[in-house]
């Protein structure tokens, strides 16, 4: 099926949120959500879902009035949970997260503020959510008909991620797949060729990350550097020798060499094949939503369901 308007390539399936993601985090002790800027439609209308589905807690921060007209348009009785008086942006994002340090809420979710304001709040030396670690994206993205999902780093995040910040990427993803329960997730290193080729620095760079990967990280089968027809296609992998890799034709997972390739990979999976996309930042004291307008509130739901399983609460 097609788009009427566009270009034939662009599917018109619906995305459609995991119902066994949504089961899994509903089984967990529910985490405490502090929103920035709940006072929006959308974000307020996402939250709403995610707590009749019994994955999150509500904590609205944002202008009070605003967030309580928004619950009254959804016809949405916020009675229960505590709104936070914030007459700005800057302040929304700051008390936010101020609540997750003083671990007060379990992750962060973005509502009507701008990214660079709630990042700027969220890497503050002295009153931010700093761990030591590298803050690295993965989306997890599924499609409509069900199956195993397909983990993408870092598409949003991070624009040149070097060695450090793409083993950090695999570490994130390794325990992504853990807590939804796959033992042994397979990981690949995307480039253009299977061979290291000092002409596509990705590719030297996806053999070192494999051996480092391989070496440093256990739980996990590791290759790279790997094209994106070897990572997807077992018959590809075959044609091509790599029968025997434990990666090749089978991965769960993609670490991307930079921005431009992973979100457009992943643009490419939600536009053309209708996935469903969970997006979370990691390596922050808590799990980070940044959840856009642009997305379905299929994966807004999603993003916070995934959210919910990462958290410890």
């Amino acid at each position: 099926m097609t788009e009427s308007h566009g270009t034939p390539f662009l599917s018109d399936a619906r995305a459609v949120c995991p119902p066994d993601l949504i089961a899994r985090a509903a089984g967990k002790e529910r985490p405490v959500a502090a929103v920035a800027g709940a006072g929006s439609r959308l974000p307020l209308a996402a939250v709403q879902e995610a707590a009749a589905a019994g994955i999150i807690t509500p904590l609205l921060f944002g202008d009070s009035a605003s967030i309580n007209a928004e619950a009254e348009a959804l016809e949405w009785d916020i009675s229960a949970y505590d709104v936070v008086h914030a007459p700005s942006e800057t302040a929304a994002a700051e008390a936010a997260v101020g609540a997750c340090r003083e671990e007060s809420a379990q992750l962060l979710m973005k509502g009507h503020v701008h990214t660079d304001i709630l990042m700027r709040a969220v890497l503050d030396r002295r009153t931010g959510l700093r761990t030591g670690d590298r803050l690295v994206h993965v989306f997890y993205l599924t499609h409509p008909s069900g199956g195993r999902g397909l983990a993408i780093s870092d598409a949003a995040v991070n624009v040149a991620p070097d060695l450090e910040t793409r083993e950090a990427a695999a570490r994130h993803m390794v325990r992504l797949f853990h807590r939804l329960d796959v033992a042994v997730p397979r990981i690949a290193f995307l480039s253009a060729t299977e061979t290291p080729l000092p002409s596509v620095p990705s590719s030297v760079e996806g053999r070192t990350l494999r051996d480092r990967a391989r070496a440093e990280i256990a739980g996990a089968e590791f290759s790279g550097p790997l094209a994106l027809d070897l990572v997807l296609s077992r018959s590809a992998a075959g044609t091509k020798g790599l029968d025997d890799d434990p990666v090749a034709g089978k991965a769960d997972g993609i670490i991307v060499p930079d921005i431009v390739s992973g979100n457009a990979l992943y643009k490419a999976l939600v536009h053309v094949a209708g996935a469903c996309s969970a997006g979370v930042v990691n390596g922050a004291r808590v799990p980070i939503l940044l959840t856009s307008r642009a997305d379905p509130a299929a994966a807004r739901l999603a993003s916070v369901a995934l959210a919910a399983v990462l958290c410890d609460a």
